[in-house]
């Protein structure tokens, strides 16, 4: 098996490779039509990682990755499975590629908090004039009063 690479983006400038030793596979037979090899062939892939083992993740980043992706871990465990494809081999790169998406997605980081601001002077005096003119242009539709 090889090691996992994760691309560089946002929150891994520089990408991240995870140790092959810190990946599981698991294969078996995949539900579903697929011809005569359908229960001959262990096909379906179920890549696991440790999280809290993994040694090709900082601090930080495995942090990150508990408290983004804590409602799909079992425990620290990620695990992804893959199972649309015939072939094991094309099943193996598909499980990798979905880990690596859910990883790089989990260690981007937080969005910078929001700074509160108020609506300036000028911003204020246009809504409530915009607001007379409506209500003038909806008080020509009326009825007229007779007195």
């Amino acid at each position: 098996m090889k090691d996992l690479t994760i691309a560089p983006g946002s929150g891994v400038p520089g990408g991240v490779v995870i140790a092959a030793a810190d990946l599981t596979e698991r294969f078996s037979k995949s539900s579903g039509p697929g011809g005569q090899g359908v229960n001959t062939t262990d096909s379906k892939v179920q890549l696991s990682l440790d999280v809290a083992a993994c040694t090709s993740l900082s601090d930080a980043q495995r942090r990150r990755i508990l408290r983004n992706l804590e409602h799909r871990l079992d425990g620290t465990v990620l695990t992804v499975a893959a199972s649309t494809q015939r072939s094991q081999a094309r099943n193996r790169a598909e499980a990798r590629e979905r880990m690596a998406a859910l990883l790089r997605e989990a260690l981007v980081p937080p969005p910078p908090p929001r700074r509160k601001t108020k609506p300036t002077r000028g911003s204020v005096r246009r809504h409530r004039e915009a607001k007379k003119r409506r209500s003038e242009l909806k008080s020509t539709r009326r009825r007229p009063q007779i007195p």
